[in-house]
Formats: C-alpha cells, structure tokens, sequence
C-alpha cells in the first residue's frame, strides 16, 4: 500500500474507526527497546492501529519501520506520533531551564528553542514535552530545574517564548515540534519539597501564581498540556475534572491534546481514588486525559468500558479527534514520510555553539564581587582551577540533556585555559569528588593555590541531584566540597567560587568570606568558554536571579511575593520572623551584579490617579556610575496597598535590559494597561478595586525607588466611533 499523500479530515477519518482503533490513538508506549527496534508484539500493535504514539525512542532505523508499518499496513495508514523530552536542548545542549529564566531575555528563550526543535525534527521527533511551566519556591524541589523559577510574570514571559520557538506559525514546518505545557497545575508547590507529594493550595494562589504561565502557554498555541503527577488539593491531576475542564479547557480555552504524566494513569489507585485500574482508566478519560502515556490502561480496559456503557462513546471520539487533528497539524500524512536522520556523529555546527554560548554567558550571575575582584586582571602570572566540577563533562550537560553527548562539553578548566592571557599559568587540582566524603586530595590543591596569585573554585551539585525524583533536605555543598573551599580560602589567597546545580544553594559562609562568587548552574556544552568569557571579562554578566536564594533551609517557602503580617519585621518587639536568623534572603529575586555600578533616580508616574481601561505610564533615570559598560536588568513592581483580599508586598509586572556604557544615562519607560492593576477576586474573576497603590523600578525585588498613583474602578471612556452622534 502507498503512503496517503495528504491528510484526511479528521473527523471523516473518526468515522470509519473501531473502538479500539479509536482507543489506539490515546495509547502512547515506549519501547521495549528504547535504543532497538519493535517487538514482534509491538509491531503487531502497530499493525492494529492500537499505537498512537510512542516516546523517547531512539532508533532511526526503528523509529522510520515503525511509522512505515503504521502509513502503510496498517488498516487506516494514520501515522504515528514521535514524542521526546526536548528541554533544553536536543543534540545542541543549552543551560537548564532555571539557568535561561536568569537570562531574563525571552527572545534568546525563543531561539533556543527554536534551534532545539530544529534538531528534534531532524531526528524524526514530532513532540516535545516542554516547555516546563511549574511555577516553584521551593529550592529543595529537584525539579525546580527544569522550570521557570517562584515568579508567575517571569514564567508566563518564558512560556510564551518557548511555545513560539517550538511551534512557530506553521507546526507541520519539518523544523517545529508541538510543545507541551507542563505539569498542570501546581506540582512545584508539593508538601516539604518532595517530588510527587500532594499539593494544598487555595484557589486564589492557584489562580494567581500558578495558573498564569499555563494560560500564557495556551494563548501561544501550545499544541498539548501535560497533567501533573500529583494529588491537587485532594484529587490527583489526572482524575481532576475542575483542573483538566473547568480550568483549562473552559477558563483558558485550550483546544488541543491533553497527556497524563509517566504512569499517573495507573497510579489513580495508589493515591486511593479509583478502586481498581478499570476506575482509573475511567476517571481519567471522565477527567479529561485524551493520552495515557505508559500505564496501558486505556489500551487495556477503555474498549470494554465503552461496550459496557460505563464510558460514553462520545468521550473517546472528542480524545481520539484532538489527537487526529494533532497529526493533521504536524503535517504527518506528508508523502514522503518524514526521514528518521541517522544518529549524529560529527561535531556542533559552529552557528548552534554560538548560540548555546550566548545562552550559557547570560545566564551566569555575580552574585558577590567585592573590591572589584573580577573581571580578573590580564596581568596574572598563575591561576590555579581547584574543584570537582572543573575538569567534568558530565554535569555541566545537567538534568534531562536530550541527545546530547560528552565529548561537546567544552570544561572550566578547558575554558580558562583557552581564554587566559599569554604567559598565564593554569594550575589544576580537582581537591575532591562531587560527593564522596573524602578529603585526600586536600593537601595537593591546597599547596597549588599557595603556589597561585588567584584561585578558582569550582564546586555545586552533580547533575543528579536535580530533576525529577531528586529532592534534597539539605541545600548546602555536597561533602566535603565547602570543607575545601575553606580551606582554600585559609590559603590566604583570593578565591573565586563558581557554584554548579540546578537549585539556589543556602551558603551563607561562602556568601560571606569570598571575594566573588558566580552562580554558574549546569550551563551545557559551552560551560567553560562562557565561565571563562566571564571572568576575564571577555563578556559582563547579565543573569539575574529567577528565585530567591535562602540563607537556611528554615527559611523556605522563601519568595519575594509574599503576603504581609500583621506584625511584619521592623515594627516592633514581637514579630514574624526568627530568632536565630534574619528573615530577610541570602540574595532577594532578581539580583544580579555587573562590572559596574548603576544608579536609578527621578522615578514619575502618570497619570497620578488611573481608571480602568486607561493605561499607566512610568519611568525612570538609569545612570551607569562606573567605569565599563554594562548592562542592567531593569524591573517594575506593583503594590497594592489596600484591597479586599491581603496582597504581595511586590508584585514584578514588566522588565526589560538596557546597555550603558560609562557616564552614559538614559529614561527607561514603561507602560501598564490597567489589567496590571487588577487581581483574581474568591470568584475566580478578574476584579478591579479603587485604591493606592505603590510603584517600584529597581534592580531587584528588594530595591530601588518608589513612586504612588491612585486607580478609580470608574471604566475609562471608549472613544465613539467616527460618525455616531
């Protein structure tokens, strides 16, 4: 049989499908053999048409035989769907996610993954599971990595510039995937950090905080939506008809393919709301789950639910439409069929180095630079690399790295080595192991850096210790790594800290007794060139903080926009707070230091009273006081003062980057339509209330000058048009 040259109508093709062909489209499996081909079993699934999709397969050679059976022997030719987790990069691996939200820069988001997609197509992969959205203040989260950071502004701006760099205008392009929003709703806010927990949250910070970058995903186009593992306020997300119809379908009008997470399907009686897997298959497609991935569940017990009359037909139509549609989208009726690209062996295309580069210097912070250590100084006679993170190529590759490979890993002591000025030597010794306790390599790098004007550190987490399942109770270095870095800085020596994971760690002594200190995360292939870019200043770090940094892990849940208390810090005897450790965080959200100094001054506001419909219009004087360029993160807050409901002491609602060179001053403006000003009232809706209200332009949340305007809940007056009385 020839391959069908274009696709059907989907719901022309609904018609002439069986129940259980019907239930294929809903199944998706991985492969028994992740790197082989189809079992004789799994072909013949194939052949049946009881396979929709399959993921993380990859075999191109199975993969195109695979598809090939579907178009061609099996009774209908529907193609299958290829799906992988593309999250920050395919074989061109970029820094984690948490590490491209401190770019604060959505458009270099975009072409990241724009690029990503790019090489997944090539590969023969139609869907990414990605973007993550999960808004998370948790640090002991391991997969606070993975997504956008505590800020649900920053995390819409993000989620937009991911879906668009997927998907683009047109998704059947053979250099676009579907992107899929994850994990809706509310897994990053799970009980003590830990992965899959349940979630307690009142409807207004569900709405507020961790609905928003979904709803900007949806408005993207996001092809797909991912469910989320666990128990949300008492119902698991995969059988929570409010989450899955009344809040994403109904309220964010999202139209396309909903999927469970990993065997959430079939984990419905594990947390004790379905009796037996026949109810959980049940529940789920009730829900509103149109895809199981893993569990086989609907492949198992849907066709007889359905005969039964347990599960309305209707149902499995609306699920099994939205995947069919799906494929019409991504073009998979094409002729010819798209080829599955043979595995990569040659190097990076220079133009995707250049860009993972970029993405890895943006997204390093100077979180500490004291008497101006850094940019170190081209006149160096040696400098000595000490840690186990600088000679590795694993860990920079960080948590879910796609396809990609070691040996693109350029290393820190590799950067440093390529960028250090002539005549310069770079000395190394690794001191210790990510994370065994021994400390026989001590006395080595501690005579090394004696021997040194300068010394690196290089030391975080391994890249296991964040993603999913890798929750932590303790934020610190694993040991002995902060014993190391004690005892090279007894050395006497100046040492820089160049701190690897994929969460904000608590180190209040590093914080407080070294001279610099660059929050570096896994950054991908580029690490070392972009560290080493950084610290001889070949480039100027702009990352800035997309969560805020404890001191403790007593400190957490620890995020910028809180609620007040009636006795906050600072107003008298009894208070919130601690009584062995300041309230305040070891660096606040959206801090960052350049190598130079800014200063912001003669903030305005207008108009000085704003009705609805009307929009607001502030700025600001931005200086650079230094002596090198630079570039600032320049970020808005709002505050309203009194209102219905207790609101976030500050709440980030625009940004954007401006370079300075010295001496060099300019207004940074910004408008705010009126929605800004709005919050979600008990009623789930959008509300408006009169009032005063605080503006803050700085450099972080916990800085920078303030002005006050007034809303009136008055509309403001709608032009009439042209020719009416």
């Amino acid at each position: 049989m020839n391959a069908r040259p274009s696709p059907p109508d989907p719901r022309e093709l609904l018609s002439r499908m069986t129940i259980e062909e019907k239930v294929g489209q809903l199944v998706q499996m991985a492969p028994s053999r992740a790197a082989g081909r189809l079992s004789s079993e799994e072909k013949r699934r194939v052949r049946e048409g009881r396979v929709g999709s399959f993921l993380n397969w990859r075999h191109p050679a199975g993969m195109a035989e695979a598809q090939r059976l579907a178009r061609e022997e099996s009774r209908l030719g529907i193609p299958l769907l290829f799906a992988f987790d593309i999250l920050h990069g395919f074989h061109t691996v970029f820094p984690i996610p948490l590490a491209l939200a401190a770019t604060w820069n959505p458009p270099l988001v975009e072409e990241v993954a724009r690029l990503s997609a790019r090489e997944g197509r090539a590969a023969g992969i139609h869907w990414t599971f990605a973007p993550m959205v999960d808004v998370c203040r948790d640090p002991r989260w391991g997969r606070i990595a993975e997504g956008p950071g505590e800020d649900p502004f920053l995390a819409s701006e993000l989620a937009s510039a991911w879906v668009r760099g997927f998907q683009g205008e047109d998704l059947a392009s053979r250099e676009r995937v579907a992107a899929c929003a994850k994990h809706f709703v509310g897994y990053g806010a799970g009980e003590g950090g830990r992965d899959y927990a349940a979630v307690d949250l009142s409807l207004g910070k569900l709405l507020e905080v961790y609905l928003p970058p979904f709803a900007a995903a949806v408005r993207a186009g996001a092809a797909s939506v991912m469910a989320a593992f666990p128990s949300i306020n008492g119902l698991p997300a995969a059988a929570n008809p409010f989450l899955l119809q009344t809040l994403l379908r109904r309220k964010l009008g999202f139209r396309g393919v909903v999927v469970s997470d990993w065997n959430a399907v079939g984990e419905l009686p594990v947390h004790g709301v379905a009796a037996d897997v026949e109810e959980a298959a049940r529940l789920a497609l009730e829900a509103g789950v149109d895809v199981d991935m893993a569990s086989g569940l609907f492949a198992e017990k849907l066709p007889g639910l359905i005969r039964a009359g347990k599960v309305p037909v209707s149902l499995l139509d609306q699920a099994a439409l939205r995947v069919l549609e799906l494929k019409a989208q991504l073009g998979l009726w094409s002729s010819p069929p798209e080829p599955q690209a043979a595995s990569r062996t040659g190097p990076l295309p220079a133009a995707s180095r250049g860009l993972a580069l970029r993405a890895a210097r943006e997204a390093i912070i100077l979180l500490r630079n004291q008497d101006e250590l850094l940019p170190l100084p081209p006149r160096l006679r040696s400098i000595a690399v000490v840690g186990p993170l600088a000679d590795d190529r694993k860990n920079p590759l960080g948590p879910w790295p796609g396809a990609g490979r070691e040996e693109d890993v350029v290393t820190v002591l590799e950067g440093i080595r390529s960028r250090a000025p002539a005549g310069t030597r770079v000395l190394f010794a690794p001191g210790c192991a990510v994370d065994d306790p021994s400390t026989a390599g001590f006395a080595e790098a501690v005579s090394l850096a004696k021997s040194a004007e300068i010394v690196v550190a290089v030391v975080g987490e391994p890249a296991r210790m964040s993603g999913e399942a890798a929750s932590r109770a303790d934020l610190g270095l694993p040991r002995p790594q902060e014993e190391l870095v004690r005892a090279l800085v007894e050395t006497g020596r100046p040492v820089v800290a160049i701190l690897c994971s994929g969460r904000p760690l608590a180190l209040p002594w590093i914080a407080e007794h070294l001279p610099a200190v660059l929050a570096a995360w896994f950054l991908g292939v580029e690490s070392g060139n972009a560290l080493a870019d950084i610290l001889f200043g070949i480039s100027g770090p702009v990352g800035r903080l997309p969560v805020t940094v404890p001191r403790s892990v007593g400190q957490i849940p620890i995020y910028y926009g809180r609620t007040n208390t009636g006795r906050p810090p600072g107003s008298g005897r009894d208070v919130s707070g601690y009584i062995d450790l300041p309230e305040s965080p070891l660096f606040p959200f959206g801090y960052g230091l350049a190598y130079t100094r800014f200063a912001y001054r003669e903030i305005r506001v207008a108009p000085p009273v704003v009705r609805r419909g009307q929009s607001l219009e502030a700025s600001v004087i931005v200086a650079n006081a230094g002596l090198r360029a630079g570039a600032e993160t320049v970020q808005l807050y709002l505050r309203d003062r009194v209102a219905s409901r207790t609101r976030p002491v500050a709440e980030l609602k625009a940004f954007q980057r401006v370079s300075l060179e010295p001496g060099e001053e300019r207004r940074i403006r910004f408008s705010l339509p009126s929605e800004t000003l709005a919050f979600i009232g008990p009623d789930g809706e959008l509300r408006w209330e009169a009032g005063d209200f605080e503006l803050r332009i700085g450099p972080s949340a916990a800085s920078g000058p303030t002005a006050a305007f007034r809303l009136e809940n008055e509309p403001w007056p709608t032009p009439s048009p042209a020719g009416t009385p």
